[in-house]
């Protein structure tokens, strides 16, 4: 099966965002423009998660997403503030192909079925974030890694497929935006225990990384944001400079003073992925994209 390769777009209001374990966000720019360069660089599939929609008990994304579909033809997914069957409704009637759920699914799991039902499964994303706790078990978290919930993220998983989720996001709270590498154990634990496919996330901060939880972790997909960004941060040539006050926004001035993150582009992970003999889409758009 082909290794999809997710650009995963946190987003603050208008503005594109990263932290760290789910905190310390910053202002990286406008999702619009990395979403455009991943698109033209040859992305699989885009993630757009409203990472306060949950808190404020809303879904911002509508005018973002319907301007993306309008013009970047890949699979889209849009997660966060996401609570009902009408909610997701308004979401796909805006363009988006999937969507993620994670509070309201924990808060009441019956809607993964409604949801299912509705639209079909391959359209329904359940989103677990999950914390490593010192007994050894993951606990699933909500709104945006915020709030415990007792649950145990292996159960959540399995319960979660049965339900009728066409596929899970993995992602690890402990090593979100660190650049440590995957939770392999996390994502293997979950991978080997469904029968549908697992998108890993939280900690890629090398191409290694990225093949290392296909092969050891045994992801299907890969959502991959700090790494991306920062390379696009530093290919973009012009980064806008009307942004409001949601986030932190030293980055950017320490961008403009002539510092810089490393990063990777999809065409050198891509590439790193046919090296160890993982198979993976290349088409004309990044054949015209720069390594």
């Amino acid at each position: 099966m082909s290794i999809r390769i997710i650009p995963r777009l946190d987003i603050k209001g208008p503005n594109l965002v990263k932290g760290i374990h789910f905190e310390g966000l910053r202002v990286l720019g406008k999702p619009e423009a990395f979403a455009r360069y991943y698109y033209e660089h040859g992305a699989d599939e885009l993630c757009y998660m409203d990472v306060v929609a949950s808190l404020y008990g809303r879904n911002s994304l509508l005018d973002i997403v319907s301007r993306t579909s309008r013009e970047l033809f890949i699979p889209l997914t849009v997660g966060g503030g996401l609570r009902s069957v009408a909610d997701i409704r308004s979401v796909l009637r805006a363009g988006a192909d999937k969507v993620s759920l994670n509070t309201a699914a924990i808060a009441r799991p019956e809607l993964i079925r409604e949801a299912s039902r509705s639209f079909g499964s391959s359209t329904i994303v359940v989103s677990i974030e999950a914390i490593r706790r010192q007994e050894g078990w993951y606990e699933a978290c909500v709104d945006y890694g915020r709030e415990t919930t007792g649950v145990n993220a292996f159960e959540w998983a399995k319960r979660a497929e049965d339900l009728g989720a066409g596929e899970l996001m993995v992602t690890s709270i402990d090593r979100d935006g660190t650049g440590k590498g995957y939770d392999l154990a996390l994502v293997r634990a979950i991978a080997d225990a469904v029968t549908i496919p697992v998108i890993a996330g939280g900690g890629a901060g090398s191409v290694t990384h990225i093949t290392e939880v296909i092969e050891q972790g045994h992801a299907d997909a890969v959502g991959v944001a700090a790494l991306l960004h920062y390379d696009c941060f530093a290919r973009l040539r012009h980064i806008e400079a009307d942004f409001t006050s949601e986030g932190n926004t030293e980055f950017l001035r320490l961008r403009n003073a002539g510092h810089a993150q490393p990063g990777a582009s999809l065409a050198i992970i891509k590439t790193a992925l046919r090296d160890h003999g993982l198979e993976c889409r290349i088409d004309s758009r990044e054949d015209r994209a720069d390594a």
